[in-house]
């Protein structure tokens, strides 16, 4: 299912525009040197054609820009997630004018969750009232999906999509101007624009030439913090249905959660979350005694014949679940662009609604741009605003009181109002940590506390899903709903008689529901504002 891209780089054939290798003089950043040529072979370099950089591709090319795109393998992708997308991410899709990229490969539609617990189970719809009847939810094979964005992208003819291997940044008097890279037969050239948006995936080569270094004792320096909390064991599960159909299903299991959706017509993905970053061996059955013993027990009978047997097929695949907070350094001429500059845990599946909210704000700063050599000032803006975080609704009070900063009036509206990435992010992480079992007895009581909550139904259940679902981004609607919780767990823990041992419960909840939120995301942004 090639959808077209190879006979796209036929057609291209072997570019005159193409400069050749120029001598390179090192410098002590981690970038290249070069003189500077003035040859621009494109207005963007594009470094990787997953989902952000073929929508990235499209989005730019559509505005008239020249596009060059590289992308170190070309064949369809075979991951085990970015396999769901919220309808939050389902509209940025829209606006970019991708929505039929989830048409003929088997999509399957996706209208909310069902969360099981201690032999419990609520459904949780997306709230989609408010919006048309095909704005949804959806899953899918996550290459198939890649596949028909970058066959879209590559048929503008202002796209040049390009396997290779992009091996550094090219630089000129500390401006990023290109890049150099091998192609697929292994020959070195290099590539020349005014603006490379590095968005290469978790596995990122580049990422640390564009981020702020950390400093530590006896001279050792990280340039990212990358942690891996748990890792996922996939699985395909075939001949059997959902027992909700058109739903993804939770079993908040322990250690922790397990999760089933649909892929296609007649597959199911299975993903068992394992704690930690190693797994069971695969080799020497150790995962299949794992996956047999303690994980199938806890699954619903429904499902339960139909996973051992994914079990028994040997088809075991695992990946680790990486999380990252963003650390970009404001480099002219380049940006850090999806996984590449930041990373959540997927239990949520936020990542392909982040990337896509991302690239609509890039989108919207850079097309006013005749000339991305004086997109420096916009991209240090595209940093600023996909996080607006709590330091900077405070820094901005402050300045506004003391200092008349009009500037902040810009601030204090986007941290209300503005939909933000962080939100996902937070999100996300919270999830996590709830979702996991603990020998704490205060984690243990939240986890029930969060599921009774949602249990409720309406506002309790439409407003923690307009959050997950990518509908509602605005760090806000996170406060509003860790208050409301807060209220809950008072009510619940305190009524009818408020005994001493109920008293301390609340007194351990509550803090933890109003501020867990921001307890996460401002620990994640501490560096980004010092």
């Amino acid at each position: 299912m090639e959808l077209g891209i190879f006979s796209m780089m036929k057609r291209h054939g072997k570019s005159k525009e193409m400069v050749q290798k120029p001598e390179n003089i090192c410098d002590n950043d981690g970038l290249t040197e070069v003189p500077d040529t003035g040859g621009n072979t494109a207005d963007v370099i594009i470094v990787g054609a997953g989902v952000a950089g073929a929508a990235l591709a499209y989005t730019l090319a559509k505005d008239g820009r020249r596009v060059h795109v590289l992308e170190r393998d070309l064949s369809e992708p075979d991951r085990i997630v970015g396999e769901v997308l919220h309808p939050g991410g389902y509209l940025k899709l829209v606006e970019l004018g991708l929505e039929d990229c989830v048409e003929g490969i088997e999509a399957q539609r996706v209208s909310g969750y069902v969360f099981y617990l201690d032999g419990k189970n609520i459904r949780l719809d997306y709230p989609l009232g408010k919006f048309d009847s095909n704005v949804k939810g959806n899953s899918f094979h996550n290459g198939r999906f890649i596949q028909r964005m970058r066959n879209k992208a590559s048929f503008l003819p202002n796209v040049k999509l390009e396997q290779g291997t992009v091996t550094s940044l090219l630089k000129t008097q500390g401006t990023v101007n290109g890049v150099q890279y091998k192609t697929k037969g292994g020959h070195a050239m290099t590539a020349y624009a005014p603006l490379t948006v590095v968005c290469d995936g978790c596995f990122s080569n580049l990422r640390r030439e564009l981020c702020n270094p950390k400093h530590f004792p006896f001279n050792l320096t990280l340039y990212v913090q990358i942690k891996v909390p748990s890792c996922f064991v996939a699985l395909v599960l075939e001949n059997v249905d959902l027992p909700y159909a058109n739903h993804a299903h939770v079993f908040i299991a322990d250690p922790s959660p397990v999760m089933f959706y649909s892929i296609s017509n007649t597959k199911i993905r299975c993903l068992v979350d394992v704690p930690g970053e190693k797994v069971p061996s695969i080799s020497n059955g150790e995962m299949t005694k794992y996956l047999k013993t303690v994980v199938a027990p806890q699954i619903p009978q429904e499902l339960y014949n139909a996973f051992v047997a994914a079990v028994d097929s040997g088809n075991i695949r695992t990946m680790p679940n990486k999380t990252m907070r963003a650390e970009p350094k404001a480099t002219p001429g380049a940006l850090l662009l999806g996984d590449a500059l930041n990373m959540r845990h997927p239990l949520t599946g936020g990542g392909m609604t982040v990337a896509l909210t991302d690239i609509v704000l890039l989108r919207d700063l850079l097309r006013p741009l005749h000339n991305l050599n004086d997109a420096y000032k916009h991209l240090q803006r595209f940093y600023t605003l996909r996080k607006a975080s709590w330091f900077d609704f405070q820094r901005s009070k402050y300045e506004l009181i003391f200092r008349n900063n009009n500037k902040s009036w810009l601030i204090i509206f986007l941290f209300y109002l503005q939909p933000m990435s962080f939100t996902l992010n937070t999100l996300a992480s919270v999830v996590y940590k709830i979702f996991c079992t603990s020998s704490d007895p205060t984690s243990q009581e939240l986890r029930s506390v969060c599921f009774d909550y949602m249990s409720l139904g309406r506002m309790f259940a439409d407003g923690p899903m307009s959050i997950f679902s990518g509908l509602d981004q605005r760090p806000v609607a996170l406060f509003v709903q860790g208050a409301s919780l807060g209220v809950y767990i008072a009510v619940r823990l305190l009524l009818p008689f408020p005994s001493p041992k109920r008293l301390w419960q609340t007194a351990k909840l509550i803090p933890v529901s109003v501020v867990v939120a921001y307890f996460f995301y401002c620990r994640c942004s501490f560096k980004w504002h010092n």
